[in-house]
């Protein structure tokens, strides 16, 4: 069975973003409001995928992608970046923080679930 941690500050999308997903076969669903909430529901299960929004409370989703990056054990977790933040600045700090895909919102729920799937397969970098 598959994790994903879906980490946004909006329950809306976070529920948005799970039911773009639901067609992942054997793939479980944890939620976080914030970016302390990802980092502490990954302390106690590690998850195989985050889906990650950006702009936060508490703490900004560029540094739970350091966190993430900086951690042995969390270090090789691949990260989807989904925001509405659309300029370069922001996705080139990303990517180069340690994301491993920048989409931005709106999203298109094919796109998400084709990119999740190809990051769960077990040959996925």
């Amino acid at each position: 069975m598959k994790t994903v941690l879906v980490v946004d500050d909006s329950a809306t999308m976070r529920r948005m973003v799970i039911a773009s997903l639901h067609r992942l076969p054997e793939t479980a669903f944890r939620e976080a409001a914030n970016g302390l909430e990802a980092i502490e529901s990954l302390a106690v299960n590690p998850a195989d995928l985050l889906v990650l929004d950006l702009n936060m409370p508490d703490m900004h989703g560029l540094e739970v992608v350091k966190f993430v990056r900086r951690h042995p054990t969390f270090k090789k977790i691949p990260i989807i970046v989904l925001t509405t933040r659309g300029d370069d600045e922001s996705r080139l700090a990303t990517l180069a923080a340690g994301a491993t895909l920048y989409l931005t919102k709106p999203f298109t729920p094919e796109v998400l679930e084709e990119s999740a799937r190809s990051l769960l397969k077990p040959d996925a970098p």
